[in-house]
């Protein structure tokens, strides 16, 4: 067993340990329907203070949010889970949006893809990812910029804090900083739980991702060639956080 598979194991088990029984079982014995995974389905989610997530990804998170509290640290959620039809519409914003601006077709879905995921293959249809700030600094514009949580930025304490803190709860950013990675740029905001995660995109990986995207009528779907999903898959689903592969 390598390094990284141990310490991997060590966390999933030590995260699972803290549970009860019946959260423990369901995440030993991880089943998610392939709607559940692409957005479609009709999940069992805890809802809480402005997020909706699975049970067991919610109470690791309250037992996250109280750690940083007592360290000063308002955690705010910004996104949670996340349905096809949420997703299909900030595809379709975004689209238009960039198709006005006088970008190709082709162009606008690459822009698009930049930070936001193809509906039916985001990480946000689980119920187990969620974007996060300080809530506590007045911030001004778009809170999901990089730059807001490095340098002088509002979020610094925060990253810094969840740096140290996160992964001990579960909790593993998606799309690093790690040089060479591809796919989705660098959110420094997005957090994944480990324990149904991991095992979710295992089940993931085990769909006909290609023939389901193409059967799906998103606007500009006709500029999306099966080369292009390969890419797509190989990049922007399965170039991420070491730690969150099976």
């Amino acid at each position: 067993m390598n390094r990284r598979t141990f310490t991997k194991t060590a966390l999933l088990g030590s995260i699972a340990a803290t549970l009860p029984l019946e959260l423990y079982a369901s995440i030993t014995d991880v089943q998610i329907s392939k709607n559940e995974l692409l957005g479609k389905g009709n999940p069992i989610l805890t809802s809480g203070a402005g997020y909706k997530l699975r049970p067991e990804a919610a109470i690791a998170f309250e037992r996250l949010k109280k750690a940083a509290l007592n360290d000063h640290i308002q955690i705010k959620v910004v996104s949670s889970y996340r349905d096809y039809a949420h997703q299909n519409r900030i595809w379709e914003r975004k689209y238009n949006r960039f198709r006005e601006s006088g970008n190709s077709p082709i162009n606008a879905i690459q822009k698009i893809i930049e930070y936001s995921t193809i509906p039916g293959t985001s990480r946000h249809h689980w119920g187990t990812d969620i974007d996060l700030i300080d809530g506590t600094p007045k911030v001004t514009g778009d809170v999901l910029v990089p730059s807001k949580f490095h340098g002088a930025g509002p979020f610094c304490k925060f990253k810094e804090w969840m740096d140290v803190h996160a992964n001990s709860f579960g909790f593993y950013l998606v799309y690093t900083d790690i040089p060479n990675r591809k796919g989705f740029k660098y959110e420094p905001w997005h957090y994944s739980y480990a324990p149904l995660s991991v095992p979710y995109l295992k089940s993931y990986k085990n769909l006909d991702i290609k023939t389901l995207l193409q059967e799906n009528k998103l606007v500009g779907s006709s500029h999306i060639t099966s080369t292009f999903i390969d890419q797509y898959i190989a990049e922007n689903v399965l170039d991420i956080n070491p730690y969150l592969l099976d």
